[in-house]
């Protein structure tokens, strides 16, 4: 669909930027915090690159103010970040931790002294290390009820202030990185705890959704999705139908389930055959039906194209943590699809393709399927960024990637897609869970590495200006 006037971004639209509490705060064990499983996970030699952890990260929890400055100066119209769960409750549930009340309070003050919305999204990846030793957190129905009970004091203290909540941020990533590839907590491979840990997540987040009505009476809530929109390789009907097997397991297996409350009968007959589908208890289908989000939201950063892959084809491979362009190796799942790499498309150091019209296939595909409003919670470019010796950052790369992808949000709102805002991934640099400080994605350069915390100077980059200019504009 070609336009030949595009619709303007409306007057309202959220333009905005994006954090996670472990990358950015630090002060790890102050004021009252409980450890959470990153804090333990990345202290086992080995699991993250040369062994970095958000002790520190960038020290957001004692500069927040000086941050919150430079998102003024930039003109950032709404900022989205995830509360650390154990800062409230140290062990995941029990006494509520006011020290921890009070930092959130402080930032959300911040925030709206600057005209900034804030965005709150109640969990981003770092369930209390406690829960995971009582029972295994995400893994146990008992988790149900006590990210309810942390989800209702948020709402009941930040509510007033709070509109916009993000429930679970990518499920599927810390649900498949955890029990499918190993690479986050618990670090295991075992897909039937993978199907059974998520079915609680997506009851866990049915959960929250319901509190939240009881509590906050005119806000908007609903998930963060990471959504990678599925290619076949061309025309091949093979190809075409390993790329539906794709789309529906990859995709449809979670967003189904928070806009209808079903899961895609294909994948859940598979699942059953071959012994993986979760144990679904009465009442479970009934609550996931009566929650329906406000909107979706979506991480988007790139396609995958895949091609039919054989009962003895490929299976699981490593992800490319390191940068080295073209180390990913060829990945699929047994009889149902192989991703492969799309020869229109370039990659980044770390094989993530570029592809910012998929950006707008994505949100078309949300749009028709679910009907839903679309909020963009994450999309940005990791890359290695050089400081040079006059404190400049040239990042034209990132404008780049950002401009064709702001371009393509235009053309997804010309089609008829409700777009509520855009947050790029990330307003300053930050720890990348498994790539360190090597990986940068923000506006903002810090001045540390994977050797220690420097001086963690803010300094703006390239970047910074022109983002700057588009908020002020309204659009490119």
């Amino acid at each position: 669909m070609e336009h030949q006037q595009l619709t303007p971004f409306p007057k309202d639209f959220l333009w905005g930027s994006a954090s996670a509490a472990y990358q950015i705060e630090g002060a790890h064990d102050e004021a009252g915090k409980g450890p959470s499983v990153w804090d333990v996970y990345t202290k086992i030699p080995g699991t993250t690159f040369k062994d970095t952890n958000g002790d520190v990260a960038v020290d957001h929890y004692h500069r927040y103010q000086e941050d919150v400055q430079l998102m003024k100066e930039q003109g950032l119209k709404a900022y989205r970040f995830s509360i650390a769960w154990s800062r409230i409750f140290p062990e995941g549930k029990g006494e509520v931790n006011e020290q921890g009340i009070a930092f959130y309070d402080a930032l959300i003050n911040e925030l709206i002294k600057h005209d900034i919305e804030p965005l709150v999204t109640v969990y981003h990846w770092d369930v209390p290390q406690a829960l995971m030793d009582a029972y295994g957190a995400w893994e146990s129905r008992e988790i149900i009820a006590d990210f309810t009970n942390y989800c209702r004091v948020l709402f009941e203290r930040f509510g007033d202030r709070v509109k916009h909540w993000v429930t679970l941020n990518e499920q599927n990533i810390f649900i498949g990185l955890g029990y499918q590839k190993a690479l986050h907590p618990p670090g295991v491979k075992d897909l039937k705890r993978m199907y059974q840990a998520n079915h609680i997540a997506n009851l866990a987040n049915a959960s929250v959704i319901k509190a939240f009505r009881e509590v906050v009476q005119d806000g908007k809530i609903g998930p963060s999705f990471a959504y990678t929109p599925i290619y076949p390789y061309d025309a091949d009907p093979d190809h075409v139908l390993a790329a539906e097997n794709a789309e529906s397991m990859n995709a449809h297996w979670w967003m189904d389930i928070y806009a209808w409350g079903t899961y895609p009968e294909a994948i859940f007959n598979y699942l059953e055959r071959e012994g993986l589908a979760p144990t679904i208890e009465a009442g479970d289908m009934a609550l996931l039906q009566s929650q329906k989000p406000d909107f979706m939201g979506l991480n988007y950063y790139q396609t995958a194209t895949v091609k039919h892959n054989p009962l003895d084809g490929v299976g699981e491979a490593g992800m490319n943590t390191t940068g080295k362009k073209g180390s990913q190796q060829e990945s699929g799942n047994q009889g149902l699809f192989k991703m492969v790499q799309n020869p229109y498309l370039e990659t980044t150091d770390w094989d993530w393709t570029i592809d910012p019209k998929g950006l707008r296939i994505a949100l078309r595909r949300i749009q028709s399927r679910y009907h839903l409003p679309i909020l963009i919670t994450e999309n940005g470019l990791g890359a290695f960024d050089t400081l040079l010796e006059d404190d400049t950052v040239n990042d034209d790369y990132r404008i780049a990637f950002l401009k064709s992808h702001v371009d393509q949000i235009q053309h997804a709102i010309s089609d008829g897609v409700e777009v509520l805002g855009y947050c790029t991934w990330s307003f300053t640099d930050l720890l990348s869970w498994l790539n360190g400080y090597q990986k940068r994605y923000g506006f903002v350069y810090i001045n540390r590495d994977e050797d220690g915390p420097k001086d963690l100077r803010r300094i703006k980059k390239k970047s910074y200006y022109w983002y700057k200019d588009v908020i002020e504009r309204n659009g490119l």
